[in-house]
């Protein structure tokens, strides 16, 4: 079973590597369009900076990924900061780290190492939020059968959302979609012995 990764809200970390000042911003974005809206505000912030170089991860699996070295050496900025972000299993995540020169060279290895390192303790520094996709069914529910649907769903790992009692019980369960299969069989097998009725909805 696999989970991706991202932060709750904006985060902020600086290091600073033989003089030259590395500050790194992370930012949630669902959407390649905000991440690069992010890219452009905090670019243009310290637009006096040397380099403002970046990573993105936009999609449910991380299918679209990108990086730009920013006018640093070819693959000296932008890779490793797309790998610190793939090594925490990170998705729908913008990383921008600006680099003001302190007037020692790294060279390419060294700045290999200060823009990993740079994402890699800011991610470290904050809470990840888990990032998880629910299905949601409706279902109707004769009264002698409720309590054995509780279980069933149970321990299938589904949970009530929202229940309510009226002359049957109507129910709004939740699962996570990677396993939500399983639950749809066994409410298909439910409706068939005609115990409930239920559908697929979205809150």
């Amino acid at each position: 079973m696999t989970y991706f990764y991202s932060v709750k809200e904006d985060v902020q970390h600086e290091i600073k590597i033989k003089r030259s000042r590395f500050i790194c911003h992370l930012h949630y974005c669902e959407k390649l369009i905000t991440a690069k809206e992010f890219i452009h505000q905090i670019s243009k912030e310290y637009q006096t900076a040397n380099h403002n170089c970046w990573a993105y991860i936009v999609g449910g699996n991380g299918e679209n990924a990108h990086s730009s070295d920013a006018g640093e050496p070819a693959g000296s900025a932008g890779k490793p900061m797309l790998n610190m972000l793939r090594k925490h299993e990170m998705t729908n995540i913008v990383a921008i780290v600006t680099r003001y020169f302190g007037g020692v060279k790294l060279g390419i290895r060294g700045l290999i190492d200060a823009y990993g390192m740079a994402v890699d303790e800011t991610i470290t520094q904050y809470p990840l939020i888990k990032l998880v996709n629910y299905k949601y069914f409706k279902a109707k529910i004769k009264y002698d059968s409720i309590d054995k649907f509780k279980y069933d769903i149970s321990e299938l790992s589904a949970e009530i959302y929202q229940i309510d009692y009226a002359a049957e019980i109507d129910v709004i369960i939740m699962i996570e979609d990677i396993m939500a299969n399983k639950l749809e069989n066994y409410l298909q097998e439910m409706s068939g012995k005609k115990k409930i009725t239920y559908k697929c909805i979205t809150l």
